[in-house]
This record gives C-alpha cells, structure tokens and sequence, in this order.
C-alpha cells in the first residue's frame, strides 16, 4: 500500500491530461498549456512523491535525500502554474504581467529551495517523514518551511481567485469553478497538515501521521476534484447535448409507432445505423418518420379540414400556439395513416394542387407531436415485433 495514494492521484492526473492532449495539439492556446503544465507538474508531484520512487531517485543519484529537493522544487511549480492556470483562464488586460510575476517569483523559490539542500546536512535517507525527521536541521529546516509556505500561498490564492470568478459566472463553468475550488482548499490540508507537524516537532512533539497519512490524502483527494474542475466546463456541455438528443430519440418514439405498420409494409424504414450513437440514432428515426409522412403528403392523404378545426379546438385549451399545432398535426397524421391503411383515396401522387395542407411538419415539430401523441394514447405502445426492434436502444 505503499504509494499507492500516490500512484492513484498521478494516474487520475494523467487522465485529465491525456483528455486535453489533442487540444493541445490542435491549438497554441495558452490556458490549454497551462492547464496542460498543471496537470503535468501535479501528476509528477505525485509520483516523485511516493515512497518507492523516492528509494529509486536516492538509489541512482547515490545522494541519501535528493528525491527531497526535487519534489519540493514540482510541488513549488505546480503551486505557481495552478494560480497562472486561473489567471490564462479568466482572461482580462493583465494576465501576461500576472502571469509572468507568478512564475518568476517561484521560480526564485525554486532556486532558493536548491541552494538550502546543498548548504544543509541530510544524510540519513527518510523516505515518508523527511519534514519532520530534519525540521531542526540548520538550512534544510529553512528549505522545508519555505516550500511548504510558498504551497499555502498558492492554493490559498488559487481557491480565493476561483471562488470570486465563480460568483460571476453561471451553468457549467461555475460548477468547474466551484469544484477546483473544492479541491483547492483540500489541497491546503497538504501544507497545512505538514506545517503543524513540523511545529510539534520543534515543540518536542511527535505528529509523524499528519506527514504520512493525512497530508497524501488531503492532496490526493485536492488533486482529484481538481482535475474533475477542470474538466466540467468542458465536458458538461458534450453531456447536456447528448442528453437532449437521447432524449429527443426516446420522445419520437410514439410517432414512429404511429407509423410503424406503414413504415414496414411500404418499405419506408432507413436501415438501422451500425453506430448508435444518441446523434445516429435520432437522424435514423427522424429520417424514417420524414420517409413516411413525405409519404402521405404525396399521395394527399393529410386533411386540411381536419387540421384546422382540431387547431381551432386546440387553442381553447393549449398552453401555447406551438402545443396546438402539434395536437392539430397529431390528429391529421393519425387520420392519414388511418386513410392510407385503408386504401381508400389512395391515388397517383397529386400534384401542387392536390395537396390537403401546404407541407408536412417541420422536424423540429415532430417531438411535439410525438408528445401529443404519447399523452393522447394514440400510439400503440410496445407491439410485439417493435419490442424486439427496440430492445436496447431506449
């Protein structure tokens, strides 16, 4: 179990990551490459972090603690990159300026951290309790308060950044923002959690779980809702799109079985799609229900005075002008299939002239028949051939 929290956290990092690749290549944007630093730097946080990678580092360098610094030195970046992730984010007339002052003065604590390491002594190799173990030793005490103070900083000033925009925004960027935020302020319990221990320490107080247990999770857990930030604005609205259209698919459900007897026997039917998408899948059953009223227009099948007095009745009743037209359509396409089934009044198709109403429904329409439909019972439900048609895709 060694590590492994950070083993998670650095594959969870490496998700987020791997899902703004192709972003980034396609565009030279600098919030998706500071995104991309961020996630990058905290995945490698992470990594270099856990127990078994810091054996490894010590091992090949034949320094006792090197993995030390250099962990320090990532978590001091990717502290700056998350606060110039916000700045590139919300955009404005100083975010270059703001930008560059972040990365300069951590980059000076970068430097710092590096010249503390070789100026102190720490040559007994401390895997999981460095902090704690050298926080009275001249210069590497000073190098650990500074990180772990320049860590505070900047999630403090990442979560305090993230929740002002949140208050000015709405829909899914807010809930991204909201969440980052979330996991920031999660993430302070990583430094503040090491700074008490390292003061118990001084105290003659020993609090090494704080370092080793609560500090990885507090930081794991930050990283993760962090990522998951990240990616709400981004995937949210790919979800509600999705969503609608499944749900625009299942809506259309009714009309098609209204058709359905005809669709079959007049062969109208567009072949299922071999990719079922919630997209393929609503254009298969619009196309198919266009096939058959198309259909029925040719052949005149649509009574126009039907139509309107349904229409006139309709607007007694209806909410909306909108909900009237689909019950008057409703009700004439019910009738036509009807007719049509019959085989009465059934001709060579009519010409202009001949038409009962000026066109079929527009598709954006069709959903609101179907509904009229569904509520009205007009619609066989579930016949036993369309029961086997439609397992598995509704």
């Amino acid at each position: 179990m060694s590590g492994l929290i950070n083993y998670i956290s650095c594959g969870a990092l490496w998700l987020g990551l791997g899902a703004k690749l192709p972003d980034l290549v396609r565009h030279r944007d600098p919030f998706l490459r500071a995104l991309s630093a961020a996630l990058a730097l905290g995945s490698l946080c992470f990594l270099l972090g856990a127990p078994p990678t810091v054996g490894v580092i010590n091992r090949l360098s034949g320094i006792p603690n090197l993995a030390a610094p250099l962990t320090y030195a990532v978590i001091t970046t990717y502290s700056a990159s998350s606060m110039v992730l916000i700045v590139y984010w919300r955009g404005g007339p100083a975010v270059r300026r703001t930008a560059r002052c972040w990365m300069t003065g951590y980059a000076v604590v970068v430097v710092a951290l590096a010249v503390l390491f070789a100026l102190g002594d720490a040559p007994r190799e401390r895997r999981t309790d460095f902090d704690t173990y050298y926080s009275t030793t001249p210069y590497t005490a000073e190098m650990i308060v500074l990180y772990l103070v320049a860590h505070l900083i900047a999630v403090v000033a990442t979560a305090t950044a993230t929740l002002r925009w949140a208050r000015d925004v709405h829909g899914w960027l807010r809930a991204g923002l909201l969440t980052m935020a979330v996991g920031t302020v999660l993430g302070t319990g990583y430094s503040i959690a090491k700074l008490v221990a390292v003061a118990g320490h001084w105290c003659g107080q020993t609090w090494s779980p704080l370092v080793t247990q609560v500090a990885p999770a507090a930081a794991g857990l930050g990283a993760l809702l962090f990522v998951t930030g990240t990616l709400i604005p981004l995937a949210g609205p790919r979800l509600t799109t999705w969503l609608l259209t499944w749900r625009a698919y299942v809506r259309l459900r009714p009309l098609e079985d209204e058709l359905d007897e005809m669709l079959t026997r007049r062969h109208l039917r567009v072949p299922r799609p071999s990719l079922l998408s919630p997209t393929t899948l609503l254009v298969w059953r619009q196309t198919s229900i266009q096939n058959a009223l198309g259909h029925l227009d040719a052949y005149a099948l649509f009574d126009h005075n039907l139509y309107e007095q349904t229409h006139t009745a309709a607007l007694l009743n209806a909410p909306d002008a909108e909900t009237a037209r689909a019950a008057a359509w409703a009700a004439t396409i019910s009738a036509a299939v009807r007719v049509e089934r019959s085989g009465r009044r059934v001709s060579t198709p009519a010409g202009s002239d001949g038409r009962m109403l000026p066109r079929s429904p527009e598709p954006a329409a069709l959903v609101h028949i179907s509904d009229v439909l569904a509520a009205s019972g007009s619609a066989q439900a579930a016949r036993p051939r369309r029961a086997a048609h439609d397992v598995g895709y509704q």
